[in-house]
């Protein structure tokens, strides 16, 4: 037993609750009320499980935070890192200098990565690789003499990340009532949710309608003013909102039309998430930039990046300049070793097959058969992401006063039965770790639907619905 499990076995969950309270800022917490409540103490996981310090064993469907997708306790992993901690835990990559692995896992990339891509600049996060993103865009464009370019338009609810720059390209209100945001040359157009609009077309139509409004944002900014467009091929943080199939190819021919730079923003839908190896390939278009992180290391070690396509790389390489952008972290050696090893095993264990032909699928079916509880008015899933749209009533498909957070009653049941489901306002998502078997999405489907009937049944006793 290590010293550091026998410190954890001595401390009781009020003990780190305390502690937790005293000393440690969650992101996107109300620290008053989790003080009040306690913080949830994970202690450990396997494949795709976590254990609680009261010995619960949980579900989990979120994959960590959209990122774990091989699952946990990969040995693979671990050992690439133990080997790579002996032999060169850091080293930067400024002063002309590099290192095997940053080298190898961008050779790796740029081979997974679609065709047109070779180049690659490593990040710490998806927040990180997001500010990358604003800082080559905009030296993309003064490159090629026209540094007036510099608007990116992002959309209403999209997520980019929580730095200034990323939350900046996001569309996130909250977001954005705190800290001065969107910063300057950043604009947003609607996103492509047809359950949010009013319905009045159908779904198709209203992909083109919403693509339409990216032509409207341009002319109105003056084509010579916008420098790209960035957004998820399915938004995640949003509540895995799904465009319809007519969407992307129509944004990719608006941005063809004015010559913008087109971003796709894969860090949850990168690496076998949505049944391609890139979420652009399955939603069917060619950007120019994209950004990663998560599935890319499954979450073991902290990794980002951009993967940049020929049209930007070029300008960066053969118009020379030093472009004034980088961290202390950009392409460290254990975290891209440790990627090498998720990469190698996501293949190994054909992921990316399964989920486009058997488990992605199989958990499509599962969740349509879920689609007919009172509930449910709407499924959406992509691979091994999807959301349920709960609403008031199933025939009309009004929907609940966002003020009664059904979604959180939802979630809480979720919790208390072993299960980490998120609320997204009141759509509850789910992306779990890649590896599942059928027997395992069995297993949270039934979990799933006896949260919905408590849900039913909770809100029926309180007259909600």
């Amino acid at each position: 037993m290590s010293p550091h499990t026998a410190q954890i076995e001595k401390r009781s969950t009020r003990d780190w609750q305390a502690a937790d309270a005293r000393h440690f800022l969650h992101p996107f917490t109300d620290y008053r009320q989790l003080a009040g409540r306690g913080a949830r103490i994970i202690e450990r996981a396997d494949n795709i499980y976590l254990w609680d310090s009261e010995g619960h064993k949980i579900l989990d469907a979120m994959s960590g935070l959209w990122c774990v997708n091989v699952g946990y306790g990969q040995q693979a992993l671990i050992d690439a890192a133990t080997r790579q901690l002996r032999e060169l835990p850091f080293y930067n990559a400024f002063f002309q200098t590099s290192t095997p692995p940053a080298i190898e896992l961008a050779e790796t990339l740029a081979e997974l990565a679609p065709e047109g891509f070779e180049h690659v600049f490593f990040t710490g996060s998806g927040s990180e690789g997001n500010d990358t993103i604003v800082r080559m865009v905009r030296r993309f464009w003064d490159l090629q003499g026209q540094p007036q370019r510099d608007i990116i338009i992002g959309r209403i609810n999209g997520y980019h990340g929580s730095t200034m720059a990323g939350a900046s390209l996001g569309g996130m209100a909250a977001m954005h009532a705190q800290g001065g945001l969107p910063i300057p040359g950043i604009a947003h157009i609607g996103q492509p949710h047809w359950f949010g609009s009013d319905r009045s077309l159908d779904r198709e139509a209203f992909g083109e309608q919403a693509a339409a409004w990216l032509e409207a944002k341009i002319l109105a900014l003056g084509p010579d003013r916008v420098a790209a467009f960035i957004g998820e091929p399915v938004q995640g943080a949003g509540g895995v909102i799904v465009p319809p199939a007519s969407y992307w190819p129509a944004i990719q021919r608006i941005a063809d039309k004015y010559g913008i730079l087109l971003v796709s923003d894969e860090v949850i839908c990168g690496f076998g998430r949505t049944g391609q190896w890139f979420g652009c390939q399955t939603l069917g278009f060619r950007p120019d930039l994209i950004t990663f992180a998560k599935g890319v290391s499954s979450g073991y070690i902290p990794l980002g990046g951009v993967l940049v396509g020929a049209r930007v790389a070029r300008a960066l390489i053969d118009q020379g300049g030093e472009f004034e952008h980088g961290f202390t972290y950009s392409g460290h050696p254990t975290a891209c070793a440790v990627a090498l090893a998720n990469l190698r095993l996501i293949r190994e264990l054909d992921l990316v097959r399964k989920v486009r032909e058997d488990i992605g699928p199989y958990l499509a079916r599962g969740l349509a058969a879920i689609g007919a509880h009172p509930l449910v008015g709407e499924v959406q899933h992509c691979g091994m992401m999807a959301a349920l749209q709960l609403v008031r009533d199933k025939h009309t498909l009004a929907t609940f006063d966002p003020a009664l957070a059904v979604g959180m009653v939802c979630r809480a049941h979720c919790f208390r039965e072993g299960l980490i489901m998120r609320a997204v306002g009141d759509r509850m998502i789910v992306a779990p770790p890649l590896v599942m078997t059928r027997e395992q999405v069995d297993e949270m489907l039934a979990l799933v639907r006896r949260c919905l009937d408590l849900s039913w049944n909770e809100l029926q006793e309180r007259q909600l619905l």
